[in-house]
This record gives structure tokens, C-alpha cells and sequence, in this order.
């Protein structure tokens, strides 16, 4: 048995050529709970030390990764590029500028020095992504309904991020205007994704958990918001409420989402649900509302619970191979 598991298991030089591009999900899920931990160190200084240790890991995931898949695109440029032509896996590449600006984000409060140029770098690189994502979408003719899913928003979470370490480091215009092409870009996939849930067939087992995306771009965009404006106002609230509102629909999917078999797609739980959190946490500050406040206590408790076990499950199907297996 164990010499059958062994000759199932593909070496590493094999296994690295069918590495998803979907893996930078992790960073974005570490860099979520890094910057969750930064925000209720606020009021629990004694998390500081591990939002340091937190974001010291993110970086070191983020540096190590991207390293691994540098590779893999010099040895196997061909498998690269089959996953830029996939219809879902591209989708997730601009996860790689977004883990560099997210990194950028964690890291101001406490070197802004050197996260400038990392978020310059990142929120430039992102633009660049998104365009080349976008411009594959109109000019590739295979595209179809049943092929868009919310990992569909990654690029547009991308815009919506770069406000939110930007106005701090003194990048107020570029701010708003990665957050208004965010906002534009987020309308219309919403329209899209909804139709597209609605009127077609569901999505399959292992697209299930991005569902947990519709959640990421009104909680970020709410986060950017009061970064650019001061103060959440009437159309903070909005988007707080739509944040809370595709938080209840997930809720009301748990249940099925729960007995699903285990895929790399389930990293789709962490970032939203990290943002989320960051933005109860400020709601509750902005709008004096204690009850927001306990609430993201609680939704900070359970993200550390969601990604604990995440991490646990990565870096099991890590040492079996299971990352490094293509897709059936």
C-alpha cells in the first residue's frame, strides 16, 4: 500500500509543473488574518507581538511562493500559460499583486519606508494584471456562462485594496482612482456572477467556497472608503450593508459548504471573511456600535479558528502531493 501511495505521488520536478496558480490564495488568507490581528491589537495590545509574527510568516509565504512559481514558469512555461488561458484559474493570477499589496498594507504601520515602494510596486503591478486579465476576457472567444464564478472579483478586490495603505503613505489621488474603477469593475461582475448563479447550472463542488468572494469587495471597498473620506457616511453604510448581506447569504450555505470534500478553493473563506471582520471592527468605531464591536470579536475568533485549519489541511495535502496533482 505504502509503495502504491509512493507511485501515486508525483516527483517534485513533475508535480511543480501542475502547482495552481491558486496556491496565492494562502497569502492573501495569511495577509487577512495578519491585518485582522493589527486591527484588534487596537483595543487587545497584547496581539501586537502576533500580528508581528503573523506578517513576518506572510511575508516569508509570499517571498517563498512567489520563488516556487518562478520556477515553474522558467521550466514549464507551457503550463503557464495553459492556466492563463483556463477560464477560471485566470482569474486568480492577479492574487499575485494582490498578496504584494496586501503585504505592502500590513507592513506601513510599522516600516512605511519600505512599504511605500512595495505598494507602489504592488498597486502599479495590479493595474497591469487587471488589464491583461480584462483584455484576455474580450478578446478570447471561449468563454461561457457556466465558466465565471465569483474568484471572477479577484482583480476588482485588487483596486478596491489600494486605498487603503495608499492614503496613509500620502497617495491620495492614485487612491481614488484605484477605488472608483474597483467600484465600476465590482458592479458589473456582480451583475454578471448573479446572472450567471441564477439562470444557469450551479456551480460545481469545487467553485462552491468562492462564494465566500461576494463578501470581499463591499467590506474592502467600505475599508477604502473611510480611509479616502474621513468618515463612512451614507455611502459607507451602503457598503457595509452589502458586505453584511452577502456575510448572511453565506451563512444560510453553510450547511452545504461544510460537507464539501477538501480543495484548494476552501483558502476562498479567509480573506473575505478577514476583511469582513476588519470591517465590522471599524464600523463599529465609525457608527458607536457595540454591538459591532462584539461581533467582530466574534468573527475575528472564528477566522483564526477557519485559517488555523486551513493551514493545517494546505500543509497535510502539502507533504501527500495533493497540490501538485493536475486537475481530474
Amino acid at each position: 500500500m505504502q509503495a502504491a501511495n509512493q507511485a501515486a505521488r508525483p516527483s517534485l520536478a513533475e508535480g511543480l509543473a501542475h502547482l495552481p496558480v491558486g496556491v496565492f490564495a494562502t497569502v492573501m488568507g495569511m495577509a487577512g488574518l495578519t491585518l485582522a490581528t493589527e486591527r484588534m491589537a487596537h483595543a487587545a495590545p497584547a496581539l501586537a507581538p502576533l500580528a508581528l509574527l503573523l506578517l513576518a510568516l506572510t511575508g516569508l509565504l509570499y517571498l517563498a511562493l512567489l520563488g516556487v512559481y518562478g520556477v515553474k514558469l522558467a521550466r514549464h512555461p507551457e503550463e503557464v500559460a495553459a492556466e492563463w488561458r483556463h477560464p477560471v484559474r485566470i482569474a486568480f493570477f492577479p492574487a499575485i499583486t494582490i498578496g504584494l499589496l496586501l503585504v505592502a498594507t500590513a507592513l506601513a504601520p510599522h516600516a512605511p519606508g519600505l512599504a511605500a515602494p512595495l505598494w507602489l510596486l504592488g498597486a502599479l503591478a495590479h493595474l497591469l494584471a487587471m488589464l491583461a486579465v480584462v483584455t484576455t476576457w474580450i478578446e478570447l472567444q471561449h468563454y461561457e456562462p457556466p465558466h465565471l464564478n465569483p474568484a471572477w472579483f479577484i482583480p476588482a478586490v485588487g483596486n478596491v485594496l489600494v486605498p487603503i495603505a495608499g492614503v496613509p503613505l500620502g497617495w491620495v489621488e492614485l487612491s481614488w482612482f484605484f477605488l472608483g474603477i474597483g467600484l465600476l469593475f465590482w458592479l458589473v461582475l456582480l451583475t454578471l456572477v448573479f446572472n450567471r448563479l441564477v439562470f444557469h447550472h450551479p456551480l460545481p463542488a469545487r467553485l462552491l467556497p468562492t462564494l465566500c468572494i461576494l463578501i470581499a469587495p463591499p467590506a474592502v471597498s467600505f475599508l477604502a472608503w473611510v480611509k479616502l473620506a474621513g468618515e463612512p457616511g451614507a455611502f459607507g453604510r451602503i457598503l457595509y450593508a452589502a458586505a453584511v448581506l452577502f456575510f448572511l447569504v453565506l451563512v444560510i450555505q453553510a450547511p452545504k459548504l461544510v460537507r464539501l470534500p477538501w480543495a484548494l478553493s476552501f483558502w476562498a473563506y479567509s480573506f473575505p471573511l478577514a476583511a469582513f471582520t476588519i470591517a465590522t471592527s471599524v464600523a463599529a468605531e465609525r457608527l458607536h456600535q457595540p454591538l459591532l464591536g462584539a461581533a467582530s470579536w466574534l468573527l475575528y475568533a472564528l477566522l483564526a479558528a477557519v485559517i488555523a485549519g486551513l493551514a493545517i489541511r494546505t500543509i497535510k495535502g502539502a507533504l501527500a502531493g495533493e497540490l501538485f496533482r493536475p486537475e481530474g
